[in-house]
Formats: C-alpha cells, sequence, structure tokens
C-alpha cells in the first residue's frame, strides 16, 4: 500500500505571507503585523495607565508580535495639548510599567511612539523650526533657536532611555503627519537660514541626529522604528526623491524599521477616512521600500486579512501596520491566524468613535467594539441564571445586545421586521465610500449565528406575542421613522423621505431639493451627486480626483486634481439654521464632505423658513427673500421619531422593558450610542 494514501492531509496556513516571521533589528517576529499608533485619550486619565495595559494586553494576548503606544512627548514643548502626556522624568517611566509587564507577560513586544507635537501643540508653550501657525491651530510656536535644537536632540534621546527603563523594546519616532521632525523636513514650514534649514541635507540633520543619538545611547539591542511621511500631500513638502533620500539617511543613522504615515493633518487630502480604498497609499509605501534594505511598514485604510496579505506578497512592504483595525477587533491576528475571516470585526474607517472622541477630549473608543478601550470598565461574564430574552430590530442596537447577551448564555430570540439584519446601517452602505458598513452587518449576523440566536425576519413582533412568549426581559430596539415636518405641501406627490430614496423605493427626478443638513442631508447629497459615476474606490482613479501626484515629482506629491463629472442632477440642500453647514459632522470627515459636495455643484441655502411646497417645487424664505427652487423631488432628512410604540403596549405585561438606540432617543442617528447601550445591557442582564 502506497504510504501516501495514508498519510495526513495538511491544509496550507491561511495567509502564508502575513503569518510568516521576520527578522527586525534584535528581535524576530512570529508574523507581520504591528499594531500602530493611535491617540486614545486614555494616557490622560487617573487610571489610564491600568487601562492602556489591559487594552495592549489583550491584543498581544491575541497574537500580535508589536505593538505600538500612542504619542508620549520628550519635553513639555512638545506634548499635544495641556495635559502631560510625557516620557522625561522616571516618575513617568515608573507609571508605565503596568503596560509593558502586561505585554511582556502575553509574550508580546511594545514600543513607545515619542512624539514632539510642534507648531500642532494646542498650548502657549509650542516650538517649531520657524514661527509660522498651522492653519488648524490658534497658536504660533516660538522659533527654536539652536540651542533649543541640541536640547530637544537630547531630549528625544532620554525619553528613549526612559522607555527602556519603563520596559519597552524599542522606541518609534514620530517623523511624519506634520509634527516636529517633518517640520524640519519641509520648506513650508522649515525658513532657517543656519546650518538647519534651506538645502535638503540641511534639513536632513535634524531627523538624522535625533535617530543616531537615539541608538548611539541605547545600543544595538534597542529597537528604533521610524515614521517617515511617505506622502506629505501639502504645498512645501517633500518631493518622491527627497523622500528617498531621507529613507536612506534614516536607516544609515540606525533606524531597525520604517513606518509609513501619509499626509499632514492640515493636507486637504483624505488619508483614513471611510472613502480611501483599501491598501490605497501601497505604491507609495513600495517606492519607500525599494529605496532601503530594512523592513518597511505599511498603513492606512489596511483592514482585512486578505488586503495585508497581498501587500505582503507582492514586496509592497515586508510588515502592515493596523491601528483602527484593533479597534474593532483585538483578536484580529487570532482569528486570522486560524483562517476565521467571517470572525473578524472589521474597521469601517467612520472614525465616528476613535478620531472624532479623542478631539473633543473623549476617550476613544470604537462604533462597531464599544469595548474597546473599556476593557477594565466592561467584563462581560457568563450568565448567573440564564434567562429567555426577547430583542426586537436589528439595527446596530438589536445587533449589538442580542449577540452579547447569547454569548453570556441567555436564549435569545430577535425579531425583524424587514427581511434583511441591518437597520439603518442598510441605508449607509449605499451611500458613496460607506460600503465598509456592509462588513459590519455580515460580521454580526455570523456572530449571531454562532451564538444561538433565534432570528425572526420579516416578523414585526408584537406586543400579544412578546407578553405571551414566556421573555425575562425584552429589548426594544425597534429604530427610529423619518420625522415628516409640518409644512404646506408635505403630502405631495414630488415629497419623498430619505429612507425612500436609499431603498431605491422612490428613483429622484433630476432636480433635487434637500430638507435638512445633517449627517442624513449630506449622505443623500453624496449618493444623488455620484449616480452615474464612481465612488473613487480604485487607488489610481481615487489618487485623480484628490490631485495626488503618483509619480511623487512634485513637492509634497500634488498634483492637479480632475475636473468633476456632471451628472446633470441639480440639488440644493437646506437646513433652518444660519451659519455653515456641515457642523454636526464629524471632526474627522465633516470638511471632506463639505469639499465633495462643493465640488459637484451642490447649492446650499441656510436659514431657511419652509413655506410650502407644490408643483413648481419647494418656496423658502432665506435672507429676507422669498424663492422658490424648482424642485422635481423634495428629499426631506428633517431628524427622526423613536418607534417606541410598543413600550408602552408593553408596560403592564410583566417583563422588564428596555429601549435602546434609537427607540430610546431619535434626535439624531447615533450608530455609536446604539451600539455602545445594547452592549452595556446585554452584560447587565
Amino acid at each position: 500500500m502506497s504510504r501516501s494514501n495514508t498519510a495526513p492531509m495538511h491544509s496550507p496556513p491561511p495567509y502564508p505571507y502575513l503569518l510568516s516571521a521576520i527578522d527586525v533589528g534584535p528581535f524576530s517576529l512570529p508574523n507581520r503585523v504591528v499594531m500602530g499608533s493611535m491617540h486614545t485619550g486614555l494616557e490622560a486619565l487617573p487610571d489610564g495607565m491600568e487601562r492602556l495595559a489591559a487594552f495592549y494586553g489583550e491584543r498581544a494576548d491575541a497574537g500580535v508580535p508589536l505593538i505600538v503606544t500612542g504619542g508620549f512627548a520628550p519635553n513639555e514643548e512638545g506634548r499635544l495639548n495641556e495635559h502631560p502626556v510625557t516620557m522625561a522624568s522616571r516618575e513617568d517611566a515608573l507609571r508605565h510599567q503596568v503596560i509593558t509587564r502586561r505585554v511582556h507577560g502575553a509574550g508580546g513586544r511594545i514600543a513607545l511612539q515619542v512624539l514632539h507635537s510642534g507648531r500642532y501643540g494646542y498650548h502657549t508653550k509650542s516650538v517649531a523650526p520657524s514661527p509660522l501657525k498651522s492653519p488648524i491651530n490658534r497658536e504660533t510656536p516660538r522659533a527654536m533657536t539652536a540651542a533649543d535644537i541640541e536640547r530637544t536632540i537630547g531630549d528625544y534621546a532620554r525619553c528613549a532611555s526612559l522607555a527602556r527603563e519603563a520596559g519597552y523594546d524599542g522606541v518609534e519616532i514620530m517623523g511624519s503627519e506634520g509634527y516636529l521632525i517633518a517640520e524640519f523636513l519641509a520648506p513650508r514650514t522649515n525658513r532657517r537660514g543656519d546650518e538647519w534649514g534651506g538645502a535638503l541635507e540641511n534639513r536632513l540633520r535634524f531627523p538624522a541626529e535625533v535617530v543616531r543619538r537615539v541608538r548611539q545611547r541605547l545600543g544595538d539591542d534597542f529597537l528604533i522604528l521610524f515614521r517617515i511621511s511617505a506622502l506629505d500631500l501639502v504645498e512645501g513638502g517633500l518631493s518622491g526623491a527627497e523622500t528617498a533620500t531621507l529613507a536612506r539617511a534614516v536607516e544609515g543613522a540606525g533606524a531597525n524599521i520604517l513606518t509609513s504615515g501619509f499626509g499632514w493633518h492640515e493636507a486637504r487630502v483624505p488619508t483614513i477616512a471611510q472613502m480611501v480604498p483599501r491598501a490605497g497609499f501601497a505604491w507609495a509605501t513600495a517606492r519607500i521600500a525599494g529605496a532601503v534594505s530594512i523592513p518597511v511598514a505599511a498603513s492606512n485604510r489596511i483592514n482585512t486579512p486578505e488586503t495585508a496579505e497581498a501587500m505582503i506578497e507582492s514586496g509592497a512592504a515586508s510588515l502592515v501596520m493596523l491601528a483602527r483595525p484593533f479597534l474593532s477587533d483585538a483578536a484580529f491576528v487570532a482569528k486570522a491566524s486560524r483562517g476565521d475571516r467571517k470572525a473578524i470585526n472589521i474597521c469601517i474607517a467612520c472614525n465616528q468613535a476613535c478620531l472624532d472622541h479623542y478631539f473633543v477630549g473623549k476617550p476613544s473608543t470604537c462604533m462597531v467594539n464599544p469595548r474597546a478601550c473599556n476593557e477594565t470598565l466592561l467584563r462581560p461574564q457568563p450568565a448567573a441564571r440564564p434567562k429567555r430574552i426577547a430583542v426586537v430590530g436589528g439595527g446596530p442596537g438589536g445587533l449589538s445586545c442580542a449577540a452579547a447577551a447569547a454569548e453570556r448564555g441567555h436564549a435569545v430570540t430577535l425579531f425583524e421586521r424587514e427581511g434583511q439584519l441591518g437597520g439603518q446601517f442598510n441605508l449607509a452602505k449605499v451611500v458613496p465610500g460607506k460600503q465598509e458598513f456592509a462588513e459590519t452587518i455580515a460580521h454580526y449576523a455570523d456572530r449571531i449565528m454562532r451564538a444561538g440566536v433565534e432570528v425572526r425576519l420579516g416578523c414585526a413582533a408584537t406586543a400579544e406575542e412578546l407578553s405571551a412568549g414566556g421573555f425575562g426581559d425584552i429589548v426594544l430596539a425597534t429604530g427610529v421613522t423619518p420625522r415628516r415636518p409640518a409644512i404646506d405641501g408635505i403630502g405631495h406627490a414630488c415629497v419623498a423621505s430619505y429612507a425612500d430614496v436609499l431603498t431605491g423605493r422612490v428613483e429622484p427626478g433630476r432636480r433635487v431639493a434637500i430638507i435638512g443638513a445633517g449627517g442624513i442631508g449630506f449622505d443623500v447629497a453624496l449618493y444623488l451627486a455620484e449616480r452615474g459615476g464612481h465612488s473613487h474606490r480604485d487607488p489610481e482613479a481615487f489618487a485623480a480626483y484628490w490631485g495626488i501626484d503618483r509619480e511623487r515629482l512634485s513637492a509634497g506629491a500634488l498634483g492637479p486634481a480632475d475636473e468633476e463629472t456632471p451628472n446633470g442632477c441639480s440639488i440644493v440642500m437646506l437646513q433652518r439654521r444660519a451659519g455653515r453647514f456641515g457642523d454636526t459632522l464629524g471632526r474627522s470627515t465633516g470638511w471632506i464632505h463639505r469639499l465633495v459636495l462643493g465640488r459637484h455643484g451642490v447649492e446650499t441655502v441656510g436659514g431657511a423658513t419652509y413655506r410650502r411646497i407644490d408643483d413648481a417645487g419647494l418656496h423658502i424664505t432665506a435672507a429676507g427673500e422669498e424663492r422658490c427652487i424648482p424642485a422635481d423631488t423634495v428629499i426631506v432628512c428633517a431628524g427622526q421619531e423613536p418607534l417606541a410604540g410598543l413600550a408602552k403596549a408593553l408596560q403592564d405585561a410583566g417583563p422588564a422593558v428596555h429601549l435602546i438606540g434609537g427607540a430610546r432617543e431619535a434626535a439624531e442617528l447615533d450608530a455609536v450610542r446604539a451600539f455602545d447601550e445594547g452592549y452595556r445591557l446585554a452584560l447587565a442582564l
């Protein structure tokens, strides 16, 4: 008998390139995934170190071999804001030991990011190569003297030394995104006439000397990563050739790994938002990788294992650096390692609970994973007394609650009146740039199936059915219904709700008036403006649309943007409130939506009083004048009302009734709150 007939069959490993080992400086990593730096806001909290230890520790437990922390300043001038988030003293180092012990206990390695904010510092002590105010900051920095520069280089080396005392395996020196090192490099911000400015060789001195001094002080057994700006995307930035020269200089100074960043914070090109294609900047990373012999890590909009695998296989990078994907799923690597792609909760690049929270002073978390950065506060435990639970509504809140409750051991039945799960996410996923929302629906659908949730689609649960069902708790996640404002003629045949349009029940005409300019109004306007066109999901088309010079011959890699191709649709957005449109949009994405709609020629009218709707269109008063806006279709995006009628019918039925998400409060659609409320309730049941 042939031995081959009895030999065990071995399936090929999932993602063989991504999961292969690599040597980086003094260490060997078992796979090619690095957890990238993120500002979380936890650093400044009284219990922040403990919370960060739990946050990083869970990712190390699940197979992340190398983690980079959020940025810590090497001195007081380099702080991002008034909070003393620094690594500048022995006391700072001692506070961090809880983090490094936790990660090392899980078998992982961790590097401290050293970030000097430069002119991006939101405080009165900010410094920069030249006294030039950033367009996104109210403060004008003080120009650094030659003595300041020498002292600051020493502060970088001291910071790295303190990081080692804290137990860190290395540091990542932030040289990207428009912070201090990038400011020294770019003529845009470096107007110096001494040995630290002028010619490129002088502007390179600061980053090269920082790396050299850190290496000199820490020796060869300490890991140094340098975050290089692969594309500045601002006027007066570096060209591709200059970036390659910088990469070689940093390598020569002693860096072990180059990690990549894209775009200064003041750039008017999206780099991490939803409309950026997956791996949309791989081509820029590949060119840096071709200029050096040390490993280069790719970043930005790499959110699936198959995308990461393709980048490693193609040679565009030796490592992939994922940040927000580890907010949405701590076990990304572990799930990829066992080939369980469906189980991964994909980052959809919404920014709503991570960056947008951070920008308003709230700790970051994740819309689709409320436990992120709350690991010490939200600890799911098996249910002490499992019971039968009804969840009514299969949108974000209902899915979050049903999944977590069932995973705790409760018997959960989910009622959804539509024929599919997803709720309002089914509207969002058809908006250009928001296709990723479909990933969240698919993930939660798979998750509740695995947890044993009984799902009843096309079933509008009644109070009688729920009362007779023997449920111990009833969760109403029934969502919202579009509000119909009291406008004369609101029942006219030309009037449609946003839900009518986004579901395809109504095909709008070529002349459209949109009542309401919140997030939904902007989504509808973008949906209409891009009809018949493309959503720039291809990296090459994306670069052309936003004016990115893929040859990188120009300063900052900027070139002329493609002209918008009119689709024959006339769109007017209106709001009752005077003032700028889009003020309620997310801080990290609102500017993008305003810019895109402006390119499409969308007209905005603020301070509008709606008088009536008739065959002629929408009649308004604005700026003291009466006006008729001709419209084939008037789309109402004027808010929502809770669908909570079941609550009153069930109040005397016996089981405890809980309202979450839009059913509880519908002032504005808020998926972050819906996911969070659903999850927290599930842990409390």
